[in-house]
């Protein structure tokens, strides 16, 4: 007891901490916590990991602590307030916060300074512990690192600032990004209210930047032409792949994971029920689809089933012609030894196949916005869109596509006035 205490304050002081425990008791909520944010939210992804979250989802989640982190991780639990948050919100939203950093890109030729030096590009690497592909990068005039810079400029013997020329990152990040951090700082706060560690989730009363809708990309029907006629001069794997993600509207992972066991040649239709996605901790693998409802049978038209037969009759020759070498996994989309492919190798292809025919930029998910956008125009509902994309709620297509809606029935009234309205 405080020696400045009488008997009665120090009674009123017990008292009142008394009160503050039991209530905090009756909560649930226990004011000794010393978990931080970081080593709680740590224990929530191992938590939702070990109950079968998805790995993508995971990883996904693990990036964005690399910017949560250092702002509020290591803010016990109990005392993060929503201006914490808010602070970190605006210093996402700031110049320098997205992906990428300062680098260095040299300002002199380097090969005679080499020279001049009797050096080499291995013993700068060897000197300075700066990766030998770094060193090639900067003589070659490439972007490195600052670190690497100044490291290379000291191995020469020259100052930084006349050897390199150093670019600041002006990147940020946009509201979208902003809001996937804020909702895993909510979901990680959610779990902890549930555990009565805190008594609210203070993310709750955070003030997040107003995400701007985008309108979905999708091509007009010459663009399409112009694609399909530029496909006829490509090979027959690529051809048929590109087919497939206009006619399914399916997502790039979902039409790599595609087996031939889920081509049903007599019915006319796939079964979508599998995915090949990358991480840099696994590689390519295969996970079931993004959703429950994402697993589902698409009716193909009867040209798209003559096409598959023709790219699998291609195929078996290409087994055949390279033996042992081949591992079959039953995929219909194959690396050259049978093997998943990566799912960026799909958006690199499609890059330089619309450089190459002088196209507009293509990317694999605007092929799914086309079909259903084409499908809208088209007069067919809601419901039958979102079965064939495979999404959890008809509200989600009905939100994505909401203009292409609107224009949809733009497009109706015009065809009303033609038959009601004009005479003769």
């Amino acid at each position: 007891m405080s020696p400045t205490w009488t008997e009665k304050s120090a009674r009123k002081k017990a008292e009142a901490f008394a009160a503050t425990f039991e209530k905090e008791c009756k909560e649930g909520v226990t004011s000794d916590n010393r978990q931080t944010f970081q080593s709680y939210c740590n224990y929530v992804l191992e938590l939702k990991e070990s109950r079968g979250a998805k790995h993508s989802t995971i990883v996904r989640y693990r990036e964005l602590t690399s910017r949560i982190y250092p702002a509020i991780g290591h803010i016990k639990l109990k005392d993060l307030r929503a201006d914490h948050l808010n602070s970190l919100y605006t210093a996402l939203g700031k110049e320098g916060s997205g992906t990428g950093s300062a680098h260095a890109t040299a300002k002199v030729d380097f090969v005679p300074l080499l020279k001049e030096k009797a050096l080499t590009r291995a013993s700068i690497a060897d000197s300075t512990g700066v990766s030998l592909r770094s060193v090639y990068d900067a003589v070659k005039g490439k972007p490195v690192s600052v670190e690497a810079a100044k490291a290379i400029s000291e191995a020469l013997g020259c100052s930084l600032d006349k050897t390199f020329t150093i670019e600041k990152n002006t990147r940020t990040l946009s509201a979208k990004t902003v809001v996937e951090h804020h909702r895993l700082i909510s979901t990680v706060l959610d779990q902890a209210e549930k555990e009565g560690l805190v008594p609210f989730n203070a993310a709750s009363k955070a003030t997040l930047p107003k995400v701007q809708k985008k309108e979905v990309n999708y091509f007009q029907p010459e663009q399409v032409a112009a694609i399909r006629t530029a496909l006829e001069q490509e090979p027959i794997k690529w051809k048929t792949l590109v087919h497939l993600l206009l006619i399914t509207g399916a997502r790039r992972g979902e039409v790599l994971g595609l087996k031939w066991d889920k081509v049903d040649f007599d019915g006319n239709k796939i079964h979508i029920c599998n995915n090949v996605l990358y991480s840099a901790d696994r590689g390519i693998y295969e996970d079931t689809p993004k959703t429950a409802t994402s697993d589902r049978y698409i009716s193909l038209p009867a040209e798209t089933m003559q096409l598959l037969r023709q790219y699998k009759a291609w195929q078996s020759g290409e087994r055949l012609r390279v033996g042992e070498y081949y591992q079959d996994q039953g995929f219909v989309f194959t690396q050259d030894n049978g093997k998943p492919m990566h799912p960026d190798s799909v958006t690199d292809w499609l890059s330089k196949f619309s450089k190459r025919h002088d196209l507009p930029h293509i990317n694999p998910h605007a092929f799914r916005h086309t079909m259903a956008s084409m499908l809208y125009f088209n007069g067919v509902d809601s419901v039958s869109i979102s079965k064939r994309l495979g999404h959890a709620q008809v509200s989600t297509t009905a939100n994505i596509y909401a203009h292409v809606m609107e224009e949809a029935d733009q497009r109706n009234a015009d065809i009303l006035a033609n038959v009601f309205l004009k005479h003769g």
